[in-house]
């Protein structure tokens, strides 16, 4: 039986441009969030790495002991804050988690009080190889998670993936037999597969479950090591895309 939903409320999806100025990056998040609120967001979502530059070299430099907080997470320590102050749900696209000697690429959700309500490592890694198109092995620096992650909130009952999570439908439809009405994947596909697979996998999984899923990419930035497609999406089980973000 689904999780009582709230009949109507607003998400906000924070298409963030992502510099190497962590410190930038947490303060244009942190800004980006609040506007989302000041419009009616209830439940915020931001992108896949977005504290970060989309690189194994920047996994271990940008890297944070979610665990411990504090200091030794500012970033998840800004979310904490924000969700708190404003009374919001935010699901916290992706960090790199620095947990012992192991890397992982990992969501966080926050309710409204400020707590960690839920915490999803990327079971999914994105390793590719089109020659003349794209490589990339995230599994050079990072560890695949292992756990399905739904968590309650105060709009209701989401399941969260990142990224190439979406790709796997028994993945989203665990989370729908466990009662979930949303599926947020913060993800950040490229000029590759973006323009192939992003909305088509959205509506897809939407349509397969009869739920809702949002999707949050990074801004576009075509002088990035790793241009992201950007088109950050929210999918209801119906024909098109309930709205929809540009590239940038």
């Amino acid at each position: 039986m689904k999780s009582a939903v709230s009949s109507l409320f607003k998400i906000g999806l924070c298409q963030l441009s992502v510099t190497p100025d962590k410190e930038r990056n947490i303060g244009h998040a942190r800004k980006a969030i609040e506007e989302a609120a000041q419009k009616g967001a209830q439940l915020v979502l931001l992108p896949e790495i977005w504290n970060s530059p989309y690189s194994n070299e920047s996994f271990p430099v940008y890297s944070e002991d979610i665990n411990a907080g504090g200091n030794a997470s500012p970033s998840t320590a800004m979310l904490s804050e924000v969700s708190s102050h404003l009374k919001i749900t935010i699901v916290g696209g992706s960090i790199p988690e620095r947990c012992g000697d192991k890397l992982y690429n990992t969501c966080c959700v926050f309710g409204t009080d400020g707590k960690l309500k839920a915490k999803h490592r990327k079971i999914h890694l994105f390793d590719i190889d089109i020659p003349g198109k794209i490589t990339f092995m995230e599994s050079k620096t990072l560890t695949a998670g292992e756990t399905p992650t739904i968590v309650d909130t105060d709009v209701g009952r989401i399941g969260i993936g990142i990224c190439y999570d979406i790709r796997f439908q028994e993945l989203a439809m665990i989370y729908a037999a466990r009662g979930a009405h949303l599926l947020c994947y913060p993800g950040a596909f490229n000029m590759t597969t973006g323009p192939l697979h992003w909305e088509l996998l959205q509506r897809a999984r939407a349509t397969d479950n009869q739920l809702y899923v949002a999707t949050c990419s990074p801004a576009r930035d075509a002088g990035a090591g790793y241009v992201a497609w950007g088109h950050s999406t929210l999918v209801g089980p119906g024909k098109s895309p309930l709205s929809k973000a540009k590239a940038r």
